[in-house]
């Protein structure tokens, strides 16, 4: 239920002195600060408890000749409190999210404000404007300094052009104050104390993504991509950007402009436990939202397609029995969904002239009836070149696409995202994006985005390591979902590593796949592997395609960030538990305690461990069964790259 309240808690005290009025917005539990100062331009600094984390942050918003935050007036302040639940269609961490948060909203002569927000566990800000028609956004600045000299974790670019795939990067900020280029978001830093703070964005709509660059004051300053207004051809994937505008928005004068957001932690797993995407985002613009249904999916081309078991009599490929065998597969182990990747149609660019050897509509009606919908890929040029092709693709039975190789993030780009999900809406179809920003808000605004790619996922075999996966559950999955493709069965140790084609591989042990399925969130799961594969392998299989999406709590048991992550999922009366590690320590060793467990219960719990063997030979796992009760401890070992898995059911 939703209390709007009389901020007694706040403190927003109004200071004339020198021209500067003074503002405090104060997190509920007290802990977190905003103090905000407006004289000829807004200033503020980020607080936890007395430390100063971040300070002397700026913003700033163009509009023509206009600039918002360049000798402001305030015309009134108005602050309250705000504690309710949000229920989201697709609940990637929590089917109820406690929104609780103190607002100061600045009101400015020249019809705009400024509204922030506080919340226990970070604080955030956005322009909102009021004006007539369109405006054209100049510039956007964003900027803060930090205090001390923190350590960062980021993906850093060239240039705009990303399809985020980039390897993190660890630098201090003197390493990293020179560096040419632009930093993407999500950006993790290490503060004063053992903080983090996680920068990131939400209700990004109609407007480009936000990266960052070093500021000439030790800190960091936003960039932009300007708009593209022409375009000339560039394959079959994509377009060439030949003009940019010398705007980096043109839209309406009456809106809320994206929020830019800080999520603020002492213990490194509220990182992983954060809805603050969720809590920004706009509500869903989707009126019946049964049809939308996050599940499982086999996906064919990783594994190249040649199943090569004892019942296969046929050649493996694009082709209808090879199709088949996978929609045969995905029935017996409960997966919802078969992908038709890059093939299924004769050209990627034209999606009504099927492959020859794929009779794409026998697929969709044998898909129904073994209940296993069909999932098409696309380009993102082929959608967008036939806007007839989603209703086309409802009337043929199809469930959902792959919409691939954006690798931008200006305004055009982030409004065809929007536009591809609005129009699959209409027709009842979901959409996974690949080659893909970061989530900032579009997937609960149109929750039929189930996922987006825009992760160095295993699709990158000997470029996927835990070193670098195991930063997602505190970076890139700390923002939304992500469609990272797990489930290898052939596992190895780095050194050993050895993979191909039609025999792939993944970097780290059995259990730290398995384990994945847990841990890494999304609304479109993949099972990479070859079906042959998991026949071999049926009980690793089943407990992979037995993860529930979504779940309806998530509860960090262990972490640290660049190290390891232990995390409990809770679906009805199931708990999952998923853990990972790094390649630094031999094996790692912890001691849980089940407090997550209702009281007075007993549990049956089936686990999946690094075997003694697994620090050399990756797929060494152990199966065990044992009951437990709240309160009791677990003991759970990880190799080097390992992983812990496990399923607790009500006994």
């Amino acid at each position: 239920m939703k209390k709007i309240l009389s901020l007694c808690f706040v403190l927003c005290v109004a200071l004339l002195a020198y021209g500067q009025k003074s503002y405090q917005l104060v997190s509920p539990n007290g802990e977190i600060k905003m103090n905000v100062k407006v004289s000829d331009k807004i200033q503020y600094d980020i607080l936890y408890g007395e430390e100063t984390l971040l300070e002397k942050g700026t913003m700033m918003l163009q509009l023509g000749k206009q600039v918002l935050g360049m000798n402001p007036h305030v015309t009134k302040s108005t602050s309250r409190m705000v504690d309710e639940n949000i229920h989201p269609v697709v609940p990637f961490k929590f089917s109820t999210i406690r929104n609780h948060y103190n607002q100061l909203l600045l009101k400015f002569s020249g019809n705009w404000s400024v509204e922030f927000r506080a919340f226990d566990d970070g604080v955030a800000y956005r322009f909102m404007t009021n004006k007539k028609g369109e405006v054209e956004v100049n510039e956007e600045l964003f900027q803060v300094d930090f205090p001390e000299d923190y350590q960062m974790h980021i993906q850093h670019s060239s240039d705009f052009g990303t399809n985020y795939e980039l390897f993190y990067e660890h630098p201090k900020y003197s390493e990293w104050k020179d560096k040419k280029g632009v930093t993407l978001l999500p950006m993790l830093i290490e503060a004063k104390n053992g903080h983090k703070i996680l920068i990131s964005e939400s209700s990004v709509s109609d407007y480009p993504h936000m990266f960052l660059a070093p500021s000439t004051n030790h800190g960091l300053s936003s960039a932009f991509p300007k708009c593209p207004i022409e375009f000339g051809e560039n394959g079959d994937r994509s377009l060439k950007l030949v003009k940019h505008a010398n705007y980096i928005a043109k839209t309406s004068g009456k809106r809320g402009f994206p929020w830019r957001y800080f999520v603020i932690t002492k213990e490194d797993g509220q990182l992983i436990e954060n809805t603050m995407t969720a809590r920004l985002a706009e509500p869903s613009q989707i009126e019946d939202t049964s049809w939308i249904k996050p599940g499982l999916t086999t996906w064919e081309w990783w594994n190249g397609a040649t199943p090569f078991g004892t019942d296969v009599d046929f050649e493996g490929g694009c082709n209808t029995n090879t199709y088949k065998y996978y929609i045969d597969f995905a029935s017996k182990f409960g997966a919802q969904y078969v992908l038709l990747d890059e093939g299924w149609a004769k050209s990627t660019i034209d999606p009504y002239t099927p492959n020859e050897k794929v009779d794409l509509h026998e697929l969709i009606r044998y898909g129904k009836e073994k209940n296993v919908g069909v999932i098409l890929w696309l380009t993102w040029l082929c959608a967008e070149n036939h806007p007839e092709l989603f209703a086309k693709f409802a009337e043929w039975g199809v469930k959902g696409v792959k919409i691939d190789f954006m690798d931008r993030s200006d305004q055009w780009m982030v409004d065809y995202y929007e536009r591809m999900a609005a129009e699959a809406a209409k027709h009842r179809l979901f959409i996974d994006f690949h080659g893909s920003f970061k989530p900032a808000g579009l997937e609960y605004k149109y929750p039929n985005v189930l996922s987006y790619e825009g992760v160095r996922g295993q699709e990158q075999n000997r470029g996927c390591t835990p070193d670098n996966s195991i930063f997602y559950p505190f970076m890139r999955n700390a923002v939304g979902p992500m469609d990272y493709t797990p489930g290898v069965i052939n596992t190895f140790q780095p050194e050993y590593y050895l993979s191909t084609h039609y025999n792939g591989g993944g970097i780290g042990t059995r259990a730290y796949q398995m384990a994945l399925f847990v841990l890494f969130e999304t609304g479109l799961q993949m099972l990479v592997d070859n079906p042959t594969m998991y026949y071999r392998e049926e009980d690793c299989a089943r407990f992979m395609a037995s993860i529930p999406l979504p779940t309806d709590e998530t509860v960090s048991l262990a972490a640290k960030v660049g190290e390891y992550a232990i995390v409990a999922k809770r679906k009805g009366d199931k708990w999952f538990i998923g853990g990972m590690t790094n390649n630094k320590e031999k094996e790692r060793v912890f001691e849980l305690p089940l407090n997550f467990l209702p009281e007075g219960s007993t549990w049956k719990m089936v686990s999946y461990e690094d075997g003694v063997n697994a620090n050399k030979q990756a797929m060494h796992y152990v199966k065990r069964e044992q009951e437990v009760k709240k309160g009791q401890t677990i003991r759970v070992k990880m190799a080097r790259n390992g992983g812990f898995a496990a399923v607790l059911s009500f006994k």
